[in-house]
């Protein structure tokens, strides 16, 4: 399940007023999120939960399930 701490990054850095974040939510469903955006929500989530991704771990990510999983490890 996606934090809500996730979803408010993402909707932050996205301008979003609202937006059904799911686990099977692709970058591609979500209005406005382009390569540029990418990089501002990485650079976003990593300043928030206080962690560092390395491009790997970034790429083998296909979905925001993936993403918050990733954020549970480094947490973890």
């Amino acid at each position: 399940m996606i934090s809500e701490k996730l979803a408010n990054v993402i909707s932050t850095e996205l301008k979003l007023q609202s937006f059904n974040f799911t686990d099977e939510t692709t970058a591609d469903q979500v209005p406005g999120w382009d390569s540029l955006s990418h990089l501002n929500i990485i650079v976003a989530i990593e300043k928030e939960f206080a962690v560092k991704f390395k491009g790997i771990e970034i790429l083998r990510t296909k979905n925001l399930g993936d993403l918050q999983r990733l954020i549970d490890s480094k947490l973890g």
